[in-house]
């Protein structure tokens, strides 16, 4: 068994925790993981980019173009910048809820419409864009990675147990941070259900 996961995002929004999480996850199924990570002014709002993989023999942490499992986009236009990772065999999710930067805000550069976004990277695999990070912030907007995990968990795209989900969320954040976690990994089970 070999699982590639792409995590992309901007500085801020916990993309690299999210790698943590589920990498512990992993690790408790007894999965050999690979994390690595890809950052760029990450805290102010740059890309940030980890690639993870587990599975029964895993060397690199990179991932070949084309060859992700899954993407996890906690920003759409970052989906865009790394849809490379993706092929007809991918999945991506998508948080339809736009981080402009300073570029964008004083119109130097466009910031493109979410579905353009959205018919862009279906043409090259699944995908599920919706706003998670309203949802994310009816429980703490630094949920929205967990609501995202657990939306991915229910569709049946990431191998793992539930157990091993919310024992890789204890191992890896503070004990006054599982509970609103929990509530966000449950939220997204829930909307995978809808």
């Amino acid at each position: 068994m070999e699982f590639n996961l792409i995590i992309a995002g901007v500085g801020g929004q916990g993309g690299l925790t999210l790698s943590r999480i589920i990498g512990n996850a992993a690790m408790v199924e007894g999965y050999r993981v690979r994390i690595g990570e890809t950052l760029g002014m990450s805290q102010r709002y740059g890309s940030v980019l980890s690639y993870l993989r587990f599975g029964d023999e895993i060397y690199s942490p990179l991932i070949e173009e084309g060859k992700a499992n899954l993407m996890l986009a906690l920003e759409p236009v970052e989906a865009l910048r790394n849809a490379r990772f993706l092929g007809r065999e991918s999945y991506a999710i998508i948080n339809a809820y736009p981080i402009h930067t300073a570029t964008t805000l004083v119109g130097k550069e466009r910031y493109p419409g979410l579905d353009e976004i959205k018919e862009a990277i279906s043409r090259i695999c699944n995908v599920d864009m919706r706003n998670f990070q309203g949802e994310a912030d009816k429980i703490n907007p630094r949920t929205l990675g967990v609501l995202m995990t657990g939306y991915a968990w229910k569709k049946g795209l990431l191998p793992l147990k539930k157990e091993s989900l919310i024992e890789g969320i204890k191992l890896t954040l503070r004990e006054k941070l599982w509970e609103m976690n929990f509530r966000a990994f449950e939220r997204g089970v829930e909307l995978a259900s809808l």
